[in-house]
């Protein structure tokens, strides 16, 4: 069975491919972005990757 880590990121808009870019490049797949739970205006990226 695979197991999974999760992360959660805060995105800024001015900066979101790059924050994407970033955990991508470091095995993490983005599962969705959804409004923060503070400030519907903030964004938050929740990502997985298999546990190694």
């Amino acid at each position: 069975m695979t197991k999974w880590e999760y992360a959660t990121v805060p995105l800024l808009v001015h900066a979101t491919k790059q924050i994407l870019d970033t955990w991508g490049e470091d095995g993490w797949e983005l599962v969705q972005v959804v409004p923060g739970p503070n400030n519907p205006d903030q964004l938050v990226a929740y990502l997985k990757r298999e546990k190694a």
